[in-house]
C-alpha cells in the first residue's frame, strides 16, 4: 500500500446470512490498518457485489460467510467479477471447513480466513493478496 493510495477493500455479506458483527469488526481492523473500506451491507447478491467492486474500482473484495453457502456464492462472486472484465481478488472469511479450501482456491478465491484469525493475520493476508495481484 503506497502512501499516495490507500488500497480500497469492498467487504460484503452475500446471501441470506444476517450475522454482521464479525464483518463490522474486520472492517474496523482494516480501516485501522490504513485501508479504505467500503461495506455494502447484508443480503447482497454475487452480481451486486461484483458491480459495486468494479464501479468503486476496489483493490480487493472481502466476503464474510457464515451460512454454509460459501461453495456456491463465493465462486459466483469471482465469476461475476471476471464477467465484468476485472481481476479483483476475492478473499473469503467465515465458517469454512478445511476440506473446502482447495476447491475454493481452484474456483479463484485468493485467500480464506477461518474463525480465530487475528487482526494481524487478517491484515497480513490482505496485504499478501494485494501484493500478489499487483494491487498494493
Amino acid at each position: 500500500m503506497s502512501a499516495e493510495h490507500a488500497a480500497r477493500i469492498l467487504i460484503a455479506k452475500v446471501g441470506l446470512d444476517g450475522h454482521d458483527r464479525g464483518i463490522k469488526v474486520v472492517a474496523r481492523m482494516l480501516r485501522d490498518a490504513g485501508y479504505e473500506v467500503i461495506y455494502t451491507g447484508l443480503f447482497q447478491t454475487p452480481e451486486t457485489v461484483a458491480a459495486a467492486a468494479v464501479d468503486e474500482d476496489v483493490d480487493a473484495i472481502g466476503l464474510s460467510m457464515l451460512s454454509g453457502a460459501h461453495m456456491t456464492l463465493a465462486p459466483l462472486v469471482v465469476d461475476e467479477v471476471r464477467k465484468r472484465g476485472s481481476d479483483i481478488p476475492v478473499i473469503l472469511g467465515g465458517i469454512v471447513p478445511d476440506h473446502d479450501l482447495d476447491a475454493l482456491r481452484d474456483a479463484g478465491i485468493a485467500a480464506v480466513l477461518t474463525p480465530g484469525a487475528t487482526a494481524e493475520q487478517i491484515t497480513n493476508e490482505v496485504a499478501a493478496v494485494l501484493a500478489a495481484s499487483d494491487r498494493a
